[in-house]
Order: structure tokens, then sequence, then C-alpha cells
């Protein structure tokens, strides 16, 4: 069986799927350590993918050179862009792209260099599957009461989504921006610092690419309240309890 790679953007969201590797090797390779284990079944490889592109791009190769990964998932948070993609909910990507790529005039916005494009689509039959793991998890329940009151969010109200997630190297943290990455790409969901590099990676490579973020705020002025917060309690737990479905549905 191919083994596949957990890519983590935060240092909760890691331990949080490493408590389901019970037996657990460790490899240090550039300065990152790797931690390879089973879980239902499946062989698997988690990683901290650091933050911003350059870090994810590393992370990414490392995972496929050295480790042979054949499938690569990543789970995260963002902040919403579309007025859909609220706070708790969870989006699975159905493509990435830069927001901040701008080699104009010499390439249209947006396009990567020498690619003739500005979208990495993500992997269909990996990315279904994701949706339907999340869906499932969501509709289980994964948070406890005092957690969603804790929060500020109402159980049942959390939505998965699918579509476009942006990437860019800076944290969108104020509402203008916001507004403005809204009115120049109206078809994105969220936005982020490290999927569109994992997702060109991928595609470098033929390496079937999905990945989910839990929406942790919407990109405005309160961006960074309670931010770590969050990830602790809600996005941790999320990733773990998707990917676990995720798990079990291969496993079948």
């Amino acid at each position: 069986m191919s083994r596949i790679a957990i890519v983590s953007a935060m240092h909760p969201e890691l331990a949080a799927v490493l408590a389901w590797l019970p037996q657990k090797q460790k490899q240090t390779v550039a300065g990152r350590e790797f931690v390879l284990g089973r879980w239902h079944g499946n062989d698997v490889v988690a990683v901290l993918s650091r933050i911003g592109k350059v870090a994810a791009a590393t992370t990414a190769t490392v995972l496929i050179e050295r480790f042979g990964v054949r499938q690569v998932l990543f789970t995260g948070v963002a902040g919403g862009v579309a007025p859909l993609a609220q706070v708790g909910d969870v989006v699975v990507a159905s493509a990435f792209m830069q927001h901040d790529m701008d080699a104009s005039p010499l390439f249209p916005i947006y396009e990567v260099p020498l690619y003739g494009r500005s979208h990495f689509a993500t992997d269909a039959v990996l990315t279904a599957a994701l949706v339907r793991a999340a869906k499932t998890a969501l509709a289980q329940g994964v948070l406890d009461a005092a957690d969603l009151t804790e929060m500020g969010m109402e159980a049942g109200l959390a939505q998965v989504h699918q579509g476009l997630i942006i990437s860019g190297d800076r944290f969108v943290s104020t509402r203008l921006e916001s507004q403005r990455l809204q009115q120049a790409l109206p078809a994105a969901l969220a936005v982020e610092m490290e999927g569109a590099a994992v997702a060109q990676v991928c595609h470098d490579y033929g390496v079937p690419f999905a990945a989910m973020r839990t929406i942790s705020d919407r990109s405005d002025d309160d961006a960074h309240a309670d931010f770590l917060k969050f990830v602790d309690t809600v996005a941790s737990r999320y990733s773990a309890a998707i990917l676990d479905h995720f798990f079990t549905q291969r496993a079948r």
C-alpha cells in the first residue's frame, strides 16, 4: 500500500494527528521531524509544513523525494474570503492559486511563469473522499457543548464547502485587504499561506494532493483574536476527526 503524507500547518494540529499513531518512528530531514506510523492500516508520514510557501514547498519535496509518498493530504486553518465561508466551517480545496503572484507584464497576473496557468487543481478522487469524511465528522459532532459555548459556536451549524483556496506570503488581517481579494478573485472561498505551493510541487511530481482548511476567522481586523485558541480547541479536533473518518473509509 502506498504511503500517504499528512501535512499540518500548526503544532496543535500535528499533535492531534500524532495522537492517532500509537506506534511511531521519527526521522529528521532538512530540519523537519517526520513521523512515520499507521492509521487504520494505512502507511502514513506526518509532518509540520512550517509557515509560508517556500517552507511548505520544501516540506512537500522532502516527502516525495525522501519518503516516497504517493498521496499528500494537507490540514490547517484559513481565513474566510467568500461570505459563505464562516468561522467553524470546513473548506475542502478543489484548486489552489497564489494571490500574490504577479510577474506582469511578462506574464498575466496570477499566472505562474512557464506553467501557463494560475490554478493547480487537487486530485478529484482524494478530494471527494475528504469531502465525505468532513461531512460525516461534522454531522456526528466533533466538539462538546462546553467547547462550542466557549468558542461562540452553535451545534449543527458548521458547513463543508468545496472550491478555490488562495495562498500568499502574508497573513490577511484587515477588512480592506479581504474585500480587495473578494473583488479580485470572486471565486475564492478562503485564504492561507501554504497550499498553493504544495499543490504546485505535487503537480510537478504527479502526486495526488487534497487539502482541507477550517475557517478560523473572516480575514478582517479581528483575524488575530483568539487565533491560537481556535486552532487548539476547534481546528486540531476537526483535523483529527476528519482524517480518522477518511482513513476508516479507505480501510473498508
